[in-house]
Parts: C-alpha cells; structure tokens; sequence
C-alpha cells in the first residue's frame, strides 16, 4: 500500500449512516453530502435510515441506527453537514478506543443560503461564508453502540425539530462522567428550509429540554428521564402524547 492510499482508508472499521426523509429543499444538501465522502473516504459504506413515524424523528433514527450497528464505529451524519477529513478520521480512532461519543469538530459554521451558494460554486467550504454557532452538539457522531447504549442514546420522545441533540448532550455528560470529546476541526452546515419551531410539539420539546437540564449532573435523576424515554419507545407512544 502507498502512502497517499494509507492516508484515503480510516485506520478503523466505520460506517456511515445518515437519517434522512427526502424533502425538497434537502435534496441538494443530501446529495452534496454524497458527494463528500464518495470523494473523501469512497471505501466507507454510507447508508440512510429512517423510522416509520409520521413526523420525521431524527432521535429515533439515531437510535434505530445503533441498534442496527454490527460492531462497527458509526459515523451519524445528519444530511445536510459535510465534515472535515482529518478530524472525522481521529474521531473514527478515538471512539473506537473511549467510552464516548466523539464530535469531530469544535467549531461549527452554518452556511446559510449565501455560504451554500459559494460552496456550489466551488469554492472551498473552509472559505465560504457562514454563522458561528456556539455550543453545537450535533450534525455529525461518532460512537460504537455500546457507548451510544451506555448512556440511554436520544429522547425519542423530542420530535420534529429541536432539543434532542442538547438533551443528549446532558445526559452524556451527567452519566458517563465526561461530556462528548470533541477533535479539533470544523463542520459546515448546509442551506436548507427551516424547520417549523412553533406548535404544541415544539413546546412539549421545550419543557422536556426543561427536565433535562433541571436533571444535569444527577445521575438518578438523569437516569430516570433515560428510563422514562426507553418505557415511551417500547410503548410507542403516539406523536403529541
């Protein structure tokens, strides 16, 4: 093997797996995300999920991803954030080897409409203009399913858009007894139609994202709300229960 083939193959056995619920406004970002590791890393194997929930859950499909991994380090790409190589690649290595998730970035650029528009014209994602957004915690996973396992996963019960990834980020934090680590390096998130952030759903992701951060840093109090959100996913509680 050559060097430059060495350096385009993860040192590590990852896939790829990417919720995804075809929307017009998405397709473009989906498929820019495609592109990015057929070009990047084209030996992974990327594949999409999806639940049978009426209203896209992005938590369950995280989850359901996990249940399905065969022993494998999981990248969990949301369909809309393309990563950088480098840092995915120490990821890949470190949450092969440590019982956390690792984030392969810690800094997160949202592009927007003007910043997606450069990067479709070519120029480099690193250069294109975007929005700081402080405190991210999603967009892209690393983890094996025992880790994701070990501390409870994603509340299914936050649906349409907002909170899971923040809520999560509580509770691995409050009990595995360390937060994600994050690899130095960036992600940047593409355009897309904004989801709706309204609603008695909405709300109802609001007062459970409430729960969690009351529950930070006690880990039965945490553990409770984990096993709270396990019992509604063996029920399959219905959407606005």
């Amino acid at each position: 093997m050559t060097a430059s083939e060495a350096a385009a193959t993860p040192t590590r056995s990852a896939t790829v797996v990417i919720p995804w619920r075809p929307q017009p406004s998405r397709l473009d970002a989906f498929d820019r995300v495609l592109a990015w590791y057929a070009e990047n890393l084209p030996d992974i194997d990327v594949r999409t999920i999806d639940s049978d929930d009426p209203v896209f859950n992005l938590a369950r499909c995280r989850n359901l991803a996990f249940d399905l991994a065969d022993g494998d380090v999981l990248i969990i790409n949301d369909a809309d954030t393309l990563p950088e190589r480098d840092a995915l690649l120490r990821a890949i290595d470190g949450a092969a080897t440590t019982r956390a998730v690792h984030l392969p970035y810690d800094e997160y650029r949202w592009f927007g409409a003007q910043g997606s528009a450069q990067y479709a014209a070519g120029v480099a994602a690193a250069d294109c203009a975007f929005e700081l957004v402080h405190g991210a915690c999603s967009g892209v996973y690393v983890a094996t399913a025992e880790t994701w396992r070990a501390h409870g996963g994603q509340d299914e019960r936050f649906r349409g858009w907002g909170f899971e990834d923040a809520a999560w980020y509580i509770a691995h934090s409050t009990m595995l007894d360390t937060p994600p680590i994050r690899i130095p390096g960036r992600v940047y998130a593409l355009h897309h139609v904004a989801a709706e952030r309204s609603g008695t759903q909405y709300e109802a992701n609001a007062a459970l994202m409430q729960r969690y951060r009351d529950a930070s840093g006690d880990r039965e109090a945490l553990g409770q709300l984990l096993a709270d959100s396990v019992s509604a996913r063996n029920a399959l509680v219905a959407p606005g229960s």
